[in-house]
């Protein structure tokens, strides 16, 4: 049932192979490989074991096994997340502290000028009067420079702050999961309160509208 389910999840290129007519020596070999990925908060595992068979043929023969687990990111509902500062589209220093006081959505996105990601932050854009009626501070981030992040913002008049995170270390350290089984960086929405405790976490890599319905939904009851 594993190594079916594996199948539909994974192209035939990730999944791992099996042999049974190997000429090794009957000895017990635990396999290294193992692929492990994120997908919506969601860790698949897949890892193959090899042993000897029990005939005199010194055959062996190996078996795979699936595991799905829930991916915890660091920064949860009700908790105050890492505090960073990181470089804007303009090349200044911003911290996360200085929206202290008001409600602030920090989306997390894959890249600059991806299909997705344009959608997303126009999305944001055509809606940003709603965010600065419920009081609220929009932010993007993503590994992005600066240099990519004004192009982007000036080509499609964006009104709110980019910011640039070089290595991924904020991303890693509020636990943005990956997707695509781990080769593309998560789409990730928080929405902070006032007081910067996060009242929200949305993730939907392939409605990237549907994240602006659902922070605007939360903002209006706060």
């Amino acid at each position: 049932m594993a190594s079916t389910l594996a199948k539909h999840l994974l192209p035939s290129s990730l999944l791992p192979t099996t042999c049974n007519n190997s000429t090794q020596s009957p000895k017990h070999h635990p396999s290294a490989a193992a692929f492990r990925s994120h997908f919506h908060g969601l860790k698949l595992s897949i890892s193959t074991t090899t042993t000897p068979s029990s005939s005199s043929s010194g055959l062996t023969s190996s078996k795979t096994s699936l595991l799905l687990t829930v991916v915890a990111g660091k920064v949860n509902k009700g908790s105050v997340p890492p505090s960073f500062t990181l470089k804007d589209q303009d090349g200044k220093s911003v911290s996360l502290s200085k929206f202290k006081g008001k409600p602030v959505v920090v989306y997390f996105y894959p890249a600059d000028e991806t299909p997705g990601c344009t959608k997303q932050a126009c999305a944001f854009r055509d809606s940003y009067e709603k965010f600065k009626k419920a009081g609220a501070q929009v932010v993007g981030i993503s590994g992005d420079d600066a240099a990519s992040h004004k192009a982007f913002a000036k080509k499609y008049k964006l009104p709110f702050t980019l910011l640039s995170d070089e290595g991924n270390k904020v991303r890693k350290d509020w636990g943005v999961p990956s997707d695509l089984f781990g080769t593309l960086p998560g789409r990730q929405t928080y929405v902070l309160d006032k007081n910067g405790v996060v009242q929200l976490i949305y993730n939907n890599q392939f409605q990237p509208e549907k994240h602006i319905d659902e922070t605007l939904k939360l903002l209006q009851s706060l």
